[in-house]
């Protein structure tokens, strides 16, 4: 009896066409633009100067390897992307491009990226973007992911890279700051996903992913998601704590994770997804925001 996956790849080696969407739906554009805006405030907030033009080149290499890493996750995933609701409308599920397009795809935008980065700005930047993609793919995506629900705590570190890879494009080196950027966006990231996953722990259950509310339920992990905001609000006084940052970023920070535990606390009593939802909306604009103002009071004050 032919199986399901063979099956699937047969009819996909007839059919598949892949239109110019389709392709860029491989790169997962949503959690791209998040990737490149820490990657772009690592490049503004680093010290020194570089190349408009160069500046440009970093930024669109951060992006190509964000997408090739997406394609290769997405081809690697395709077996439990058609079971949950959420991922059951990408292109490799829907049959419109062929798992070894999607692969040779992702693949050789990782290596240009890599390549490009080196050869426009310097080859510590190309490494750490290198070791961002080797990360996620075999790290998170290969081993983490379907056997422990530290899954995104570890595998989050891929997306903490970007800040870091724009710091060193200028500098060519790496320093405390970016660290502090890097650790930041490494404990921001578990809070984040949880709560995706609270209203979402159905469709990881059908693809027998153990994230944490699968595993261990609701208020478990909601206490997970309130224990690391408590440590991300500290550790973003870092930059202030150093004198990197000023006064404004600093009350910013302690707005808006204040803002942040007044959205998740609720979680402990109230298990709408409504609740959820929220918190993961303000997840987003935190990051969004703490980066965005990192920005402005560095290049401003």
């Amino acid at each position: 009896m032919m199986n399901s996956r063979s099956y699937h790849s047969q009819v996909l080696d007839k059919t598949a066409v892949g239109s110019p969407a389709d392709y860029f739906a491989l790169l997962k554009p949503r959690v791209m633009i998040l990737v490149v805006f820490t990657g772009i405030a690592g490049l503004l907030v680093a010290p020194g100067s570089i190349h408009p033009f160069l500046a440009v080149v970093a930024v669109f290499c951060i992006a190509m390897a964000s997408g090739g890493a997406a394609a290769i996750n997405m081809w690697y995933e395709q077996d439990i992307d058609r079971l949950m609701l959420r991922t059951s409308q990408r292109p490799l599920v829907r049959g419109v491009i062929a798992p070894s397009d999607a692969l040779a795809f992702g693949v050789v935008l990782s290596i240009f990226a890599v390549m490009l980065m080196g050869l426009a700005t310097n080859w510590v930047a190309a490494f750490l973007l290198l070791l961002a993609n080797l990360f996620y793919v075999f790290v998170y995506t290969i081993w983490l992911k379907r056997r422990t629900p530290q899954n995104i705590v570890v595998g989050g570190a891929a997306g903490a890279f970007p800040p870091v890879i724009g710091w060193v494009a200028v500098t060519g080196q790496i320093d405390v700051i970016p660290l502090v950027l890097f650790a930041i966006i490494f404990l921001w990231t578990p809070p984040h996903f949880w709560s995706l996953a609270l209203y979402r722990s159905d469709d990881y259950k059908a693809a027998g992913i153990p994230m944490l509310p699968v595993l261990y339920g609701w208020r478990v992990t909601v206490w997970n998601i309130i224990f690391y905001m408590g440590v991300l609000i500290i550790l973003t006084l870092l930059p202030w704590f150093l004198d990197f940052a000023g006064a404004f970023y600093m009350l910013t920070t302690l707005i808006l994770g204040g803002l942040w535990v007044l959205a998740a606390l609720p979680l402990l009593w109230d298990k709408s997804v409504r609740r959820a939802k929220n918190s993961f909306a303000i997840s987003i604009l935190y990051l969004f925001t703490i980066f965005a103002v990192l920005i402005v009071d560095v290049r401003l004050t």
